[in-house]
């Protein structure tokens, strides 16, 4: 099993790698990060300005190609901090990625958990109570949210938030920014957080269990009608012992790999919502890198997306072997 999951991770890798560079590549060719300067009160000689793209490496009279393997080897070469170049703001990428990938880490892990289990257990439960009441209005919900973009869904949760703080006449629920600065002490900052991260994950939670209910259903009800369970239960296994030990596990095996290429999804959704509840993440990051024409910016961007689905793939992979013996061989 070792050896699959190594060559599953090389796989991985090579891919992420691939990722980041064809996007320096897309952002190299279509943004136009000499606009930035462009227009200026007194006018920037176009000398200076060709100086400052060079120091970036962004250079647009420099060709794609030029620019990228001089990207690559700066990536090989430089010290750590310097690897990824700095955005225009002069600020190191690589320290920007650091800085903020705890804020992201903290949503997208936080929403990406209860989001599988919330929607495993929404799944199997309307495949077992199929057309039952309970399973109808499971699946009008999750049609409902799938259909909702996920900055809708972050506005409404404000809306409701102020409302209810407004009927309790106090500051109950707070959702601008990760924390609120001036709290000290251990578990005052601890609660505040655990205040402000309550509607994005909510949020984030909500909308990926939607689609994985949807999903763990339509593959519950295949197991639901194959010979194993019934030959379990024709050995006197109870219909919940049947379906949880044998059924769920078989159920759960291809979940694991739509797990890891959902999770991408999560990604772009926690960056609509660390814009509208002012996280300082690399989904705001990223999309500022995208208004401004960033180029450094948005591939460090995509290289940390990439590698958090390097990790996801991995473990769904290791998951993989552990629900089905057959991948152990």
């Amino acid at each position: 099993m070792t050896s699959y999951i190594l060559r599953r991770f090389v796989n991985y890798a090579i891919l992420t790698a691939l990722a980041t560079v064809f996007v320096y590549i897309a952002a190299s060719t279509f943004f136009y990060p000499r606009r930035r300067y462009l227009g200026r009160n007194p006018p920037i000689p176009e000398d200076s300005i060709d100086s400052i793209l060079t120091g970036y490496g962004i250079n647009d009279k420099d060709p794609v190609l030029l620019r990228t393997w001089w990207w690559i080897e700066r990536i090989v070469t430089d010290p750590l901090p310097d690897k990824l170049g700095h955005d225009l703001g002069n600020n190191a990428v690589i320290s920007e990625i650091f800085s903020r990938a705890g804020v992201s880490l903290q949503l997208l892990l936080a929403g990406s958990i209860i989001a599988a289990i919330l929607g495993v257990v929404l799944g199997v439960w309307g495949a077992v109570r199929q057309y039952k009441a309970s399973d109808q209005i499971v699946s009008y919900a999750s049609f409902i949210l799938i259909s909702t973009p996920t900055f809708v869904g972050g506005v409404i949760l404000q809306i409701l938030a102020t409302n209810f703080n407004n009927a309790t006449g106090h500051q109950v629920i707070r959702f601008t920014g990760a924390y609120t600065p001036g709290i000290t002490g251990f578990w005052p900052q601890l609660m505040d957080k655990g205040v402000h991260l309550l509607l994005p994950t909510i949020a984030l939670a909500l909308f990926g269990a939607a689609g994985y209910s949807r999903y763990q259903r339509a593959v519950m009800l295949d197991v639901l009608g194959s010979d194993f369970i019934r030959t379990a239960r024709a050995k006197g296994a109870t219909r919940t012992h049947a379906l949880v030990k044998h059924g769920v596990r078989v159920a759960l095996i291809p979940m694991s790999t739509y797990f890891a290429y959902n999770f991408g999804t999560l990604v772009s959704g926690s960056a609509f919502l660390e814009i509208i509840f002012s996280w300082a993440g690399m989904g705001q990051y990223g999309i500022m890198a995208v208004q401004q024409s960033d180029v450094n910016a948005l591939a460090g961007t995509v290289c940390f997306t990439a590698i958090l689905l390097l990790i996801s793939s991995t473990l769904s992979e290791v998951l993989y072997a552990a629900l089905d013996p057959r991948v152990r061989v």
